[in-house]
């Protein structure tokens, strides 16, 4: 069972976003929420939360009481840009510098281990 999260519009550039979802992509849920909560980054906190989301939502799909972190990992995430906000200041000689403050999607994937490594021994007994 697959379930996932979107955190769109994030107030971050996408390039320090990637650094800390880099840090968690693979892991097991438990382990990688560890991770985040103690990363001193800003980045860290959306994406613990989307990780959050993705987690309630496959307690809400699957239709069962509670899903244990320690049998979920994150099989996917991936942190795409959003759109830029386009400021202006003011420049040298009259001019006027552009400022882009980026934004980022923040896409997190988990899914059930046992089932991937059920369906992973089905296709090695098939080749």
């Amino acid at each position: 069972m697959e379930a996932r999260a979107v955190a769109k519009y994030v107030r971050m550039s996408p390039r320090k976003a990637r650094l800390v979802a880099n840090m968690v992509r693979g892991k097991v849920v438990e382990d990688a929420l560890n991770v985040l909560h103690f990363t001193p980054k800003k980045a860290a906190l959306p994406i613990e939360k989307a990780i959050r989301s993705a987690v309630a939502n496959m307690t809400n799909y699957e239709e069962r009481t509670k899903v244990e972190p320690d049998e979920v990992y994150v099989k996917e995430i991936r942190v795409d840009d959003g759109y830029r906000m386009k400021r202006y200041r003011p420049g040298s000689m009259g001019r006027a510098m552009p400022i882009r403050r980026r934004t980022c999607h923040i896409t997190v994937v988990v899914a059930d281990i046992e089932e991937e490594s059920a369906e992973a021994s089905a296709e090695a007994a098939q080749a």
